[in-house]
């Protein structure tokens, strides 16, 4: 009887963790607290799959033997959009000041007394392993968590086992059970804008800022600039962003799209943005890119070249 209370106990607050975290696939591992050597195999589960009574059953069997019950969200080798927050000693109101500065976790969970896991949902789309570890170092600095856990495929633990390092007993000699503690399927409201930061960043270690220069080096940015470490589905967000910001879909039912690229140029110029970035968002986030444009890079040249050297917005109309 008892055995079967926990069994719901552990199915309840399981999938209420995976409610919260939608994704295709699961990725689980089991790790011994002592040994610190994995149970053979990683398996990747649908959540049907592993919020299934006769999975659970299997996965408290191993814990009760001594083993971790880690998971993350998976994606292949992409980060599937989720950011951990190890935050070992979680200072007083940290639930609302996420909430406020735009973080929002949807999952918090106590791996033991006083110890928390926060998963943050930064984008709907997957990302690129430098883009999602670049976003879980900045937000472990921000709210001074473990920085070792900040990178792109972090395991978090999973709730409704127990922690069973020998360091995290209770008094009485008990593994401590891994409780949720919040849970609600949400987007962070600052997502977009970690995304574009740590776009800019990782750029910056390969590109130059043409603004000092001329026609030359805006060639090349136009020319050279490489997504190996940016997203398209990211850069695109970003181009939208700035339509929304310029209130372009608001005041121009049909907007001429080229006039448009060059305000959406000439805003991320005028705050600093790297033109070879800027390149890029016009790139893959412009409407129909290239549209009827033959030299797609010329166009970019030409485009931000004439954002570059344009002055206040021009009142000519979109339409």
């Amino acid at each position: 009887m008892r055995e079967d209370c926990e069994l719901m106990v552990s199915l309840a607050a399981l999938r209420r963790q995976l409610a919260a975290m939608p994704c295709p696939l699961y990725e689980v591992r089991l790790i011994h607290s002592v040994s610190r050597q994995p149970y053979p195999g990683v398996r990747q589960w649908t959540a049907s799959q592993l919020s299934d009574p006769a999975t659970v059953g299997f996965l408290r069997i191993r814990n009760r033997e001594g083993y971790e019950v880690y998971f993350r969200p998976y994606a292949g080798d992409r980060n599937a959009g989720y950011i951990l927050l190890d935050l070992d000693q979680p200072v007083p109101g940290i639930l609302a000041r996420l909430r406020a500065q735009g973080h929002e976790p949807c999952v918090v969970i106590e791996t033991s007394p006083g110890r928390w896991q926060a998963w943050i949902r930064v984008s709907m789309e997957p990302l690129l392993p430098a883009l999602a570890s670049r976003i879980a170092k900045r937000l472990a600095k921000i709210y001074e968590a473990d920085r070792a856990s900040a990178d792109w495929r972090h395991l978090g633990r999973l709730a409704g086992f127990t922690n069973r390092k020998p360091q995290r007993r209770r008094v009485d000699g008990l593994a401590p059970w891994v409780k949720l503690i919040h849970a609600r399927a949400w987007l962070a409201g600052d997502g977009a804008a970690l995304l574009q930061r740590a776009a800019v960043e990782l750029a910056g270690h390969r590109a130059h800022s043409a603004l000092a220069g001329a026609t030359l080096p805006l060639c090349a940015a136009a020319d050279s600039f490489s997504t190996t470490d940016l997203d398209s589905t990211v850069l695109a967000a970003w181009y939208r962003d700035c339509l929304t910001r310029l209130r372009i879909r608001e005041r121009y039912a049909s907007p001429d799209w080229s006039i448009a690229d060059k305000w959406v140029a000439r805003d991320l110029l005028a705050h600093g943005t790297d033109p070879a970035i800027v390149a890029a968002v016009l790139r893959y986030g412009s409407p129909g890119f290239p549209r009827h444009h033959a030299d797609p890079t010329d166009y970019l040249r030409r485009t931000l070249r004439a954002a570059l050297f344009s002055r206040a917005p021009h009142p000519r109309s979109l339409d």
